[in-house]
């Protein structure tokens, strides 16, 4: 006998559509149980306090506080004795030691000597100035100091020679001090030349001893500055 197949009959025609479905459906229950849950049964547990009452317990009664005695009363004072108003007491007297107004004590006057700093004292503000050789009778003796030393270093110039070959020329500053004892002293000098400073120096060694000048009549140093220039013709 020979079989025969219905071509209405074809069981391959829907094969991929039955493997999307079965494949759906073993990947849902794959995942309901990854995600599946269980939870363990918890016990019933009475969460009341059980507690003992203890007040049946005996309380020890504290002992009674002993108070101290109180003090004995004072004793009672002596007898003071008094004394009759004629029974004389011996009063101590305390000197005092400071003055009354009324004493003064004389000092006899002390004579107070006026002490002299020795100091210098310029020559433009001192009192009575040095007094130059031949300026005695003059009235003005200030004015006449200063004419007299001109005329004394006009007297004695003389030009270097060597700062004449140099071509040196210039002002030279001279400080000097006319002493209590009316000579010349502390000479410094100050110029653009040093053979120029030997020369003013040896000018100002000539001058001749003066009358000292004077403060409050007492002799004292007087210091002196004055330039002497030196130019070429």
């Amino acid at each position: 006998m020979e079989l025969k197949k219905n071509p209405k009959a074809d069981l391959t025609r829907n094969s991929s559509l039955y493997f999307v479905i079965g494949l759906a459906v073993v990947m849902l229950i794959v995942w309901q149980a990854l995600e599946w849950k269980t939870y363990e049964k918890t016990n019933e547990y009475d969460i009341s306090m059980n507690v003992d009452d203890d007040l049946d317990e005996e309380v020890p009664m504290t002992e009674q506080i002993k108070t101290p005695p109180p003090p004995p009363p004072p004793a009672a004072p002596e007898i003071i004795e008094v004394v009759e108003d004629e029974v004389e007491v011996e009063e101590t007297v305390i000197e005092s030691t400071e003055t009354s107004q009324e004493e003064v004590v004389e000092v006899d006057d002390v004579e107070v000597e006026e002490v002299f700093e020795d100091v210098d004292v310029p020559f433009a503000v001192i009192e009575n100035v040095p007094v130059f050789p031949g300026c005695e009778k003059e009235s003005n003796k200030r004015a006449c100091f200063n004419k007299m030393m001109q005329k004394h270093i006009s007297k004695n110039f003389r030009y270097p020679e060597i700062a004449q070959e140099m071509g040196v020329q210039g002002r030279v500053s001279v400080m000097f001090v006319i002493q209590k004892d009316g000579s010349i002293g502390g000479v410094r000098m100050r110029g653009p030349d040093k053979n120029l400073e030997k020369e003013a120096a040896r000018i100002i060694a000539k001058l001749p001893k003066m009358t000292p000048g004077k403060q409050r009549g007492r002799a004292v140093r007087v210091p002196f500055s004055i330039p002497i220039t030196f130019k070429l013709q």
